[in-house]
């Protein structure tokens, strides 16, 4: 599986990069909004992965809604620190199909990102 990493933190992108790896999954880092944009309209992924608080002046939830508004349908999952219901709506609001609060557990992720991809195979987008 082709998975985009949008996130600012160099440990838990290592940590995500590194562990989605070790699972057979071709990872793609991106470390800010720009370049995560520049990633998402460039290539083909199946799954997306966003940090919501991004430098660079474009924040994740923006990015989502500004990819989903450029037609571009796979699969968010929301990775951040911003926890409670509010945060968690606006990420899904933006476009998110599913939300992990940092701190996570990458088997959760893993699981998450995965079953993001089967219900993508399954409407064959």
């Amino acid at each position: 599986m082709r998975i985009l990493l949008i996130e600012d933190d160099e440990a838990i992108a290592r940590l995500v990069r590194d562990g989605l790896a070790g699972a057979n999954h071709d990872v793609t880092h991106a470390a800010d909004g720009a370049s995560g944009m520049q990633a998402a309209l460039g290539a083909r992924f199946d799954v997306m992965i966003f940090d919501r608080q991004l430098p660079g002046g474009i924040d994740g939830a923006n990015l989502l809604r500004d990819l989903r508004g450029a037609s571009i349908e796979t699969p968010a999952l929301i990775l951040s620190g911003m926890g409670g219901l509010c945060n968690w709506m606006k990420g899904l609001e933006s476009g998110g199909d599913d939300y992990i609060e940092k701190p996570f557990s990458f088997a959760d992720l893993l699981g998450r990102v995965e079953a993001l991809h089967r219900k993508r195979i399954a409407a064959g987008i």
